[in-house]
């Protein structure tokens, strides 16, 4: 199988070098106030991204970025016990290199906006204790052509369901809504820069995501600009 991580074409993949900021550690500042005002929604997500969340979610990850056009982020999951949201973590975090788009395309080096569930896990090493299914594979490492910093991006990637198959490994080459509109867009180890679409952090934060992100609880991710997530 080819690997087309992290936003790459199917059948050639698509390096993910690129520069990004640091990532803005107070990128989610904006919606503590937010919370502390009504903790049944989602801080610094809007009335359009809160409608889209499944009734049913228990777990959301929120990828807050710090600009239409940047590639540094911050990520916090969140907890819903009983109707509270519940700030669990944050992580540093990138995105895509050239920032976010809502109409993503095959490598526009952007990340998409919106709401998209999370069914799907693998990598190169397996992940004990992960709850979501989990395929374990040598087809995750990245080509050696890539840039050497990139050796461990997809050590753990949890698929995000944008443009794929559902209930398959994140490899799956499946594209639903077409070549076009771009696909394997995931949550994958930090390199320190912008990503090719993806969106990347710590290796702390993807085992503890592994580690907490429940099938049962139906997780999502929350993703965009600050603009984006509050309109």
């Amino acid at each position: 199988m080819t690997l087309a991580g992290c936003g790459g074409e199917s059948g050639a993949a698509t390096g993910p070098s690129g520069s990004g900021g640091a990532a803005d550690k107070g990128g989610a500042a904006h919606g503590d106030s937010a919370q502390k005002a009504d903790p049944t929604r989602l801080p610094g997500v809007g009335d359009a991204m809160q409608q889209r969340l499944p009734s049913q979610t228990r777990q959301a990850v929120v990828a807050y970025g710090k600009g239409e056009d940047s590639a540094a982020s911050t990520v916090r999951l969140f907890i819903k016990k009983g109707e509270k949201w519940i700030p669990e973590r944050s992580w540093p975090a990138h995105n895509g290199r050239k920032g976010w788009t809502r109409d993503h395309h095959e490598d526009d080096k952007r990340s998409p906006v919106g709401v998209f569930t999370l069914t799907d896990a693998g990598g190169v090493r397996s992940a004990p204790g992960a709850k979501l299914p989990y395929t374990a594979s040598a087809d995750f490492t990245p080509p050696s052509y890539w840039p050497k910093r990139t050796r461990h991006d997809f050590d753990h990637v949890i698929a995000i369901d944008y443009n794929r198959a559902k209930g398959t490994s994140p490899l799956d080459p499946t594209r639903p809504e077409g070549q076009s509109k771009g696909g394997n867009i995931w949550l994958h180890l930090d390199h320190g820069s912008g990503t090719s679409g993806c969106v990347s952090l710590p290796r702390e934060g993807m085992e503890y995501l592994l580690r907490t992100l429940d099938p049962a609880k139906h997780p999502v991710v929350v993703m965009g600009d600050k603009a984006a997530l509050d309109g």
